[in-house]
């Protein structure tokens, strides 16, 4: 079996010139970028002066008790803390709302892709069951990584703490900061790329079988332990190719005054100012899947792109 890179790469962008230039359809751009709106949706000093050891050791003090001193402000002052969990109960509605239309939005944003076409309403209903599993599975994997972050961090802050408590940090902790840095990274990375897997590929293969998101997580599996490291590259080609997007938003944004980072801050003009880039990585992840066998192919015609 030979797997390419830069061939479904080359094939995902002829297929977004031909979907969105050829010809030209300003109202397909705008019903399409909303679609893809919907997917992205969950996609978001130091101090100067002063000297001497003991200057520095009481701002050391004041963020490890920093935890305490709020904790105790906050119940001598009721009214902030009833106000602090409306604010965190409205954040967590927010996250909650913006999975579920996401999760919905993926699969639209998808059947426009595959078909060629621009729809919101039928393919809104036409995938609730399947939005719904994806946002279940979401909802309890996001929660999961923030708690697992959360841990991470209170762990880290517990240990510093307590370097602090028997060195007074006369000496600064590099192999312990080293270590988490790394460790940091690591998920990152970890959870990078399973979040990359299921949207490049789970949600595809729940699309094209009809199944849930557990079923075709396990479809995936199987597929990715028999081609590790193929899936493994084509992580670090999506790194490459945000890195390079990056790049060149900047460029844009620069070029036009900053005028072009105002428009795409605004959420759904910016999704169809950048939807020939949001196409061509969606189409990217199908056409690379197509490769591992009829099974995987998604797009339902074969066309003769033209150069």
């Amino acid at each position: 079996m030979n797997i390419y890179y830069l061939e479904p790469l080359s094939r995902a962008w002829t297929r977004m010139k031909l979907a969105l230039f050829k010809p030209f359809d300003l109202n397909k751009w705008m019903v399409m970028g909303f679609t893809a709106f919907l997917a992205t949706l969950m996609d978001g000093h130091n101090r100067g002066g002063g000297s001497g050891g003991d200057r520095s050791g009481a701002d050391w003090e004041d963020i490890i008790d920093g935890p305490r001193y709020a904790w105790e402000w906050l119940l001598d002052h009721t009214w902030w803390l009833m106000f602090g969990i409306f604010i965190v109960c409205v954040i967590i509605f927010v996250v909650v709302l913006f999975t579920w239309l996401s999760s919905r939005g993926k699969f639209m944003f998808l059947d426009n892709v595959v078909q060629d076409k621009a729809e919101v309403v039928k393919p809104w209903h036409q995938f609730k069951e399947l939005g719904n599993s994806l946002f279940l599975w979401r909802l309890c994997y996001g929660f999961f990584v923030f708690g697992l972050f959360m841990v991470f961090f209170v762990i880290g802050f517990i240990r510093m703490a307590q370097i602090y408590d028997e060195t007074g940090f006369s000496y600064v902790p590099v192999l312990f900061i080293l270590q988490m840095v790394l460790m940091f990274i690591l998920m990152l990375i970890i959870f990078g790329y399973i979040s990359m897997f299921l949207d490049h590929f789970v949600v595809p293969i729940m699309y094209k079988n009809n199944m849930r998101v557990l079923s075709a997580w396990s479809n995936f599996i199987t597929l990715l332990s028999q081609h590790f490291l193929y899936f493994i590259l084509y992580g670090l080609l999506i790194f490459v190719l945000t890195v390079a997007i990056i790049i060149l938003i900047i460029f844009f944004g620069l070029f036009t005054c900053c005028l072009g980072f105002l428009l795409l801050m605004i959420p759904y003009i910016g999704s169809v100012m950048t939807l020939p880039i949001t196409y061509t990585i969606r189409a990217l992840g199908l056409e690379f899947l197509a490769q591992f066998g009829d099974e995987y192919v998604i797009f339902e015609e074969i066309k003769q792109l033209q150069k």
